[in-house]
């Protein structure tokens, strides 16, 4: 859908971008704009609105990195496809959520940079095996059958997964145990259908992911922060609100990279963590969105693959964060009860995935060529992780802190309290720079709000030195 009338309302003392992004945003809300839907281009859209072409750029990389819209090299900007198809009716009465965190760019002079929320490269995609596995796939009898196939995804890359999730992450599972879904968002949220009834109550860590928390709440569950400090989440506050909290009837976390401060929840942790699981009945989500990137030390297993048959565990994963965002290929490893009732609500909004696809990954899983890029990539991101504490510790040590993540795609940089983070961000913006701020993650006032969460991976070398330096100019 390139041709859409989009409105942009007159306000005062809020920029044009923000504006643009609430519009755009209720056009979703309203169902008006779909998944998978293309967004007009830049250009053609600021001439329509007689506005500056950074602007538009910037309206839509906030909506790219809130996850509402997604970039396909070469192809365009579109509404992201894991989201469900009928989301509900914006109320008339209130703004769309749209946070504050960079201000309007039209008179950004330099390409504008990125630093992602934890995004990889996607120009290491390994895209001539991809695209040859992807032909291949394409004249299978089961991509040419008329029908239907199963929500659960095809059984090629279900079977393909499971090898490799019990070799990879220690679990043990078949194909029988695992939904393919169109990115891990969508697992999110079939899954929160799943466990979740109105009223019931989930913790989840503040600071956290604020897009989990959206699929929680359209599932009517009220959600309750549990502080994280630098051994990951604080058990001992989980404790106490499972002591006294009757309603509460799951965790969310993310152990292995924590969301956004990237620390792991330390072992003593985990296993209190699998403990109050079992002894109050609670459903253990675990969203492991980047397991594959670990820089430093051994392997740390899933919580999923050491949790006993008396907790019931939800375990999430995406192959987009090893391949490309475009490319929407998430899962869910759950017991077969669960996995069945989240297979139907899958397909209540999504009747199956990309067959084709899902073979050509299964084609990757299987030659090996998933396990070389994995490889690969975890050498460059490493390298580029050490380029970017450097530069940091060089060009902003005096500012705060920044510990090299021992994984993941993204670093967290903690401010010193007299630090205006709000006005950095907005600086760095105006110079071309994108950064996501730490008060976007938090539920609740805490110092997650001096913190900037630095997604580096999806950037070169040259395009990291640039970017530091513009945030260190942004800070003066």
């Amino acid at each position: 859908m390139a041709r859409i009338t989009l409105e942009l309302p007159e306000t005062k003392g809020k920029p044009v971008f923000l504006t643009l992004a609430e519009s755009i945003l209720l056009e979703i809300e309203r169902g008006r704009l779909k998944p998978g839907d293309r967004l007009p281009g830049t250009r053609g859209l600021a001439e329509t609105l007689q506005i500056n072409r950074n602007t538009v750029d910037a309206a839509y990389q906030e909506l790219i990195m809130q996850g509402w819209l997604a970039s396909v090299p070469s192809r365009g900007t579109f509404v992201a496809r894991d989201l469900p198809d009928s989301p509900p009716k914006a109320d008339p009465q209130r703004s769309p959520q749209i946070s504050q965190p960079v201000a309007d760019t039209p008179v950004a002079r330099e390409p504008r940079l990125q630093f992602s929320d934890g995004t990889p490269d996607p120009r290491l995609l390994p895209g001539l095996e991809l695209s040859r596995a992807f032909r291949r796939a394409l004249s299978t009898p089961l991509s040419l059958a008329p029908g239907y196939g199963d929500p659960r995804g095809s059984h090629a890359v279900r079977s393909a997964l499971g090898r490799y999730l019990t070799a990879e992450r220690g679990l043990t599972t078949t194909e029988d145990d695992i939904l393919v879904t169109n990115g891990s968002q969508m697992a999110l949220f079939v899954a929160a259908r799943t466990v979740l009834s109105p009223g019931q109550v989930i913790a989840v860590e503040d600071p956290g992911y604020p897009l989990a928390w959206s699929a929680f709440r359209e599932a009517g569950a009220k959600i309750v922060g549990i502080p994280v400090d630098a051994n990951g989440l604080d058990v001992t506050r989980l404790a106490a609100v499972a002591e006294t909290e009757p309603r509460l009837k799951a965790i969310y976390v993310t152990p292995h990279h924590q969301y956004p401060t990237t620390v792991t929840l330390g072992a003593g942790r985990r296993l209190k963590l699998l403990d109050l699981a079992a002894r109050y009945g609670l459903t253990l989500i675990e969203d492991d969105y980047d397991h594959e990137y670990r820089f430093e030390s051994r392997p740390v297993l899933p919580l999923a693959a050491r949790a006993e048959v008396d907790v019931s565990t939800v375990y999430i994963g995406s192959l987009s964060k090893l391949l490309s965002p475009g490319l929407r290929v998430g899962y869910a490893v759950a017991p077969p009860p669960l996995l069945q009732e989240m297979a139907r609500r899958r397909e209540a909004i999504d009747r199956q995935g990309n067959q084709p696809l899902e073979q050509a990954i299964a084609q990757l899983i299987d030659d090996g060529t998933l396990g070389r890029h994995a490889r690969k990539a975890r050498r460059i991101y490493r390298a580029r992780r050490d380029l970017l504490i450097a530069a940091i510790t060089d060009k902003l040590g005096n500012a705060g802190t920044c510990t090299a993540p021992a994984g993941g795609l993204a670093a967290w940089f903690q401010a010193k309290d007299e630090v205006d983070t709000g006005a950095w961000v907005e600086n760095a913006a105006q110079k071309g720079l994108s950064i996501m701020p730490g008060g976007r993650f938090s539920l609740t006032p805490n110092r997650a709000q001096q913190g900037l969460r630095i997604g580096y991976a999806s950037l070169n070398e040259n395009e990291l030195r640039h970017a530091i330096g513009l945030l260190a100019q942004a800070k003066a």
